[in-house]
């Protein structure tokens, strides 16, 4: 039900349809009615029956939303989807500096931008911290941060501007289904968060059956860089990029639970212990298209064993790259799409 379509689409993708968006709608105001440069609205729709008001908790604190928000500002690098993947169209959202296109957003959000005929929100820069002044000009009724980075610092002064929903747990690592959860409550939209996240699981389990190679192969997701070929970083069971391969039926390698640290989403070791990194299959980002030969002649790193036997593979482009560090229901087709191929392709035939 979301309503991202890319040109060239996979039939596995196809189940996450637009029908959604095109009946829902936005309730933000426009620019020209607030003088704020706010997004313009779309088609009016009405939250669920009796949605309102609604408590929802979170790791810092609970938050009461008396009724349905009419300017919704996201922070985090996810919340944008959730919102708009419900037809809503955000007023501001997070700038994605990394890996985000010239606007500083991302192609399957656009996308689903144009479906619901909205204009793109004022992208708040996050780079030196949560924007809050920036947040305070956009006159948001509510602040959705379920997947975000905010403090309890940030979340005091931004609830001095209006209500804000935290992340349930910890900064950065709440799967898209909760988000999804968390923002359809918040949007009194729960029934169309239950259909969009179905779409969602549907697209991940026709993956599933597509590439039936990736079931039950070890994976770990590692951050190795050119630049400093002494340590591999690993990412963690709790990281959503993991999480994510997992949906797809992959399993974490041993070393992921040894080196991360429980409550944590990111661990590292030095070089020297490379040949302990086993794993079926080794993803990373890299720079360039040498990136991965480098590590391979690497005589450290060249020991991992699925870099020797060939079952790695590095992602250049960090569009892709966005889309597997961000997953939500907007970004999974690309994930499908753009990068599950190359998974496969390097993982261990049977």
């Amino acid at each position: 039900m979301t309503c991202v379509r890319r040109r060239t689409t996979l039939a596995l993708a196809a189940a996450l349809v637009v029908p959604a968006l095109a009946a829902c709608s936005t309730g933000s105001t426009s620019a020209a009615d607030t003088g704020s440069g706010a997004a313009a609205p779309v088609a009016e729709s009405t939250a669920d029956a009796n949605a309102f008001p609604v408590t929802i908790e979170h790791d810092l604190g609970e938050t009461t939303i008396e009724a349905e928000p009419q300017r919704v500002v996201t922070l985090g690098w996810t919340d944008q989807d959730l919102v708009l993947s419900l037809g809503v169209v955000p007023v501001g959202a997070t700038k994605l500096t990394w890996g985000g296109n010239d606007a500083g957003s991302s192609d399957w959000f656009d996308a689903a931008l144009e479906e619901v005929g909205g204009e793109q929100p004022v992208r708040l820069d996050d780079t030196d911290g949560t924007p809050i002044d920036e947040v305070a000009e956009l006159a948001p009724d509510v602040i959705l941060a379920t997947n975000s980075g905010i403090t309890e610092k940030d979340y005091a002064k931004l609830s001095k501007i209006a209500p804000v929903v935290a992340y349930p747990e910890a900064p950065w690592v709440t799967s898209w289904d909760t988000s999804l959860d968390m923002v359809g409550a918040a949007l009194g939209r729960s029934e169309l968060a239950d259909e969009v996240a179905a779409d969602t699981e549907r697209v991940i389990a026709d993956a599933r059956e597509a590439y039936p190679q990736l079931e039950g192969t070890s994976v770990v997701f590692a951050y190795l860089t050119a630049a400093d070929l002494s340590t591999i970083g690993i990412y963690g069971a709790e990281d959503n990029r993991v999480r994510t391969l997992t949906e797809f039926g992959m399993t974490n390698a041993p070393i992921v639970e040894d080196v991360v640290k429980p409550g944590q989403f990111y661990g590292s070791i030095s070089a020297e212990r490379a040949s302990s990194v086993d794993a079926d299959v080794l993803l990373t980002y890299a720079e360039t298209e040498d990136d991965l030969q480098t590590f391979a002649d690497d005589p450290l790193l060249g020991e991992i064993p699925a870099i020797k036997d060939g079952h790695a593979y590095a992602e250049v482009d960090k569009h892709v790259g966005l889309a597997i560090t961000n997953p939500s229901p907007l970004s999974m087709p690309w994930i499908v799409e753009e990068f599950l191929p190359h998974v496969a392709d390097v993982a261990p035939q049977s």
